[in-house]
């Protein structure tokens, strides 16, 4: 198969998807029990300044305010270009995800005592910006020892 721009297309899961902040710190701190793959609502100003690579996902959590979910504490730095028309860096954005799934997550978090995690966004390949969310468990020390074992 081809593209129209004439070259070879190319195959696998992994096809047209742009990371823009990874949180790899989150993999070494929680134990990852279960991902969500969500969508977010954002400004203009701010998926420009995600294009341009520019979005801290170290200090980030997911918490649920009613039926909806939230992303906390992510730092998008403002657009040079938006002037006036800017956004707040650490605002706190809504994560879109179907009500079975909020659900499932604020049981997790109520009944477990489990953490929301973000652990990378990114643009999918028809251009929309997802978040990757995962419900976690903190580890101890002597499981981060055994990761940094292996």
């Amino acid at each position: 198969m081809s593209s129209k721009s004439g070259g070879a297309k190319k195959k696998g899961a992994a096809e047209g998807i742009q990371v823009k902040g990874d949180n790899r710190r989150a993999r070494y701190d929680y134990e990852l029990l279960e991902k969500f793959e969500a969508g977010i609502e954002l400004k203009g100003s701010e998926v420009k300044s995600l294009r341009t690579g520019h979005v801290n996902l170290g200090e980030a959590y997911a918490a649920v305010k009613g039926n909806e979910l939230y992303l906390i504490n992510s730092n998008i730095p403002e657009y040079r270009e938006a002037n006036r028309f800017n956004h707040e860096p650490k605002r706190p954005r809504r994560l879109l995800l179907h009500r079975k799934e909020i659900s499932r997550l604020s049981i997790g978090i109520q009944r477990e005592g489990l953490t929301i995690v973000p652990l990378k966004i990114f643009f999918n390949p028809r251009g929309r910006v997802k978040v990757d969310l995962a419900l976690a468990r903190g580890k101890k020390l002597s499981d981060k020892r055994d990761t940094i074992k292996a």
